[in-house]
């Protein structure tokens, strides 16, 4: 083991993962070798080979033509992010990635990490009716999509079985560039070796859900990220779909959004 608001945003408990990838077809895209996916090697703290874009996509207003899918929930710009214990937004390190669920994931243990470049129209149809949906006054058609999951993921050191399921879809039309993130089933928020608990995946520093752009000023938080409650990151949303968050992040737009609020101790 090694230590270590610029989108048009609308604001507005996990269970055990017996449900079949056609049953989730709701909330998560289509993914895993039957549809022609990449997956991770299966190594702590792993990473994906670099990935040259097909399509550049925007980020915080910068353009980046090669993306790492990070096994620990990281998928960054030009570098790979190996760290696995989350660290408060904004970095000093100028590292741009996006944080769909940063944590020690360790798929020696169980799951697999699957990634994909597509222009399917199939699919590129589907996303593209989800936001304009979501983004109504913004018409998109989507050209281009990465959609990456982390399937029945385990943690590191885990004496359990508990796995996590995420995914997180960038896509673009080439003018608008969106970032979706569906959370599928969220059992753990914590490796052994940040303090958590080996037997529940829980305590020491938990899960951070966000975007960080690697200049040391703008960035987003999901709310609950670092805290406990981002356990049930799978009833939060703020497109008003239980476990999706969408944001378009090639601008520094922020739309429609009240301050987070605490409320025992919970970010809401």
């Amino acid at each position: 083991m090694s230590p270590s608001s610029v989108f048009f945003l609308l604001i507005l408990g996990s269970i055990v993962d017996t449900k079949t990838l056609t049953e989730k077809g709701s909330l998560l895209y289509p993914y895993g070798p039957q549809q022609g996916d990449e997956t991770n090697p299966k190594l702590d703290d792993g990473t994906s080979e670099a990935i040259a874009l097909s399509v550049p996509f925007t980020f915080y207003g910068k353009t980046y033509k090669t993306v790492f899918v990070n096994n620990n929930g990281v998928i960054s710009f030009n570098e790979p992010v190996r760290e696995y214990t989350p660290n408060p937004f904004p970095l000093a390190d100028r590292s741009p990635f996006v944080a769909p669920y940063w944590a020690d994931v360790d798929n020696v243990l169980g799951g697999d990490i699957f990634y994909r470049q597509t222009s399917d129209p199939a699919l590129l149809k589907s996303i593209s009716q989800d936001i304009s949906q979501y983004f109504p006054k913004s018409p998109f058609t989507a050209s281009w999509a990465l959609v990456v999951t982390w399937d029945h993921v385990a943690y590191y050191g885990s004496t359990s079985e508990k796995g996590n399921t995420f995914q997180a879809v960038l896509t673009t039309d080439s003018k608008m560039f969106y970032i979706i993130l569906n959370y599928w089933d969220i059992q753990w928020t914590t490796g052994t070796a940040s303090d958590g608990d080996a037997e529940t995946g829980l305590g020491g520093t938990p899960a951070h859900a966000g975007f960080n752009s690697g200049d040391d000023t703008n960035f987003y938080n999901i709310p609950g990220s670092q805290t406990d409650a981002i356990i049930n990151i799978t009833t939060t949303s703020n497109v008003k779909v239980p476990g999706r968050w969408v944001f378009r992040v090639d601008n520094f737009q922020v739309t429609g959004v009240d301050p987070p609020q605490l409320n025992n101790n919970c970010w809401l």
